[in-house]
């Protein structure tokens, strides 16, 4: 591996990490020596990248640094134009037109024989069934940004509707389904609300406490406790 992609693939890792990274995860994860590791440290400060920490502590990239670009490999492409065609064909209008953007962004860098991987149409993706009540799941979607609360009218398996105000927190989707996973103020609970059973939703002014990233690890944890516990659960 070239030196500069080596140090691509390191900015890269740091990337991935929010927290400082230890030097010889660093060097594990590259295949070469941790004095290797500390050099291209060193090199990527020069360069100008804002990159925190010392030998024993771990690094940490502070964002803002790009270094100049490098070419994708044709694996790349098609893990990115897969990605971009499923979030067409599987999620809401607004996230479909910025799949799509991005993949114009990303095809009016690269070079000419490399621009057919971006279209050569290699992968399928199936579009999601349209629901009867549908709505914009843009919607939901700011109300995670602004975490403001949402009143939503909500059908449960036996039919019966009722009113509920949720924190929403995460959005889900499994196979042809579409979950908002949030605070539910009226079972003092987490709990996964199926969207196609979402009657209407209406955004409240009023913001609901805590963070939003915070919430979501209460939920999470949750989650995996109540599957370690169910029965024939691994332990």
């Amino acid at each position: 591996m070239s030196r500069s992609n080596r140090l691509f693939d390191l900015m890269q890792t740091l990337r991935r990490h929010q927290r400082p990274v230890p030097g010889p995860e660093l060097a594990r994860e590259a295949g070469v020596s941790l004095r290797t590791i500390y050099r291209d440290i060193a090199a990527l400060q020069a360069l100008g990248a804002q990159i925190d920490g010392e030998p024993g502590f771990g690094y940490v990239l502070k964002p803002g640094f790009l270094l100049p670009p490098l070419m994708f490999s044709e694996e790349e492409l098609h893990a990115l134009t897969l990605g971009a065609q499923w979030v067409c064909r599987q999620t809401d209008a607004g996230l479909a037109m910025a799949a799509q953007n991005a993949i114009g962004k990303i095809g009016a860098v690269l070079p000419a024989e490399l621009r057919p991987a971006l279209h050569e149409n290699a992968f399928h993706v199936s579009r999601a069934p349209a629901q009867a009540n549908e709505f914009d799941l843009g919607i939901i979607r700011q109300a995670m940004r602004e975490q403001r609360k949402l009143l939503i009218g909500y059908r449960d398996p036996n039919g019966t509707l009722s009113e509920r105000i949720i924190w929403p927190i995460m959005l889900g989707f499994v196979q042809t389904n579409r979950f908002i996973a949030g605070w539910c103020e009226w079972r003092q609970d987490f709990r996964l609300f199926r969207a196609d059973r979402v009657m209407r939703v209406e955004r409240r002014e009023e913001r609901y406490p805590g963070r939003r990233r915070d919430l979501v690890k209460q939920w999470r944890a949750k989650v995996d406790a109540e599957r370690a516990a169910a029965p024939g659960a691994r332990t």
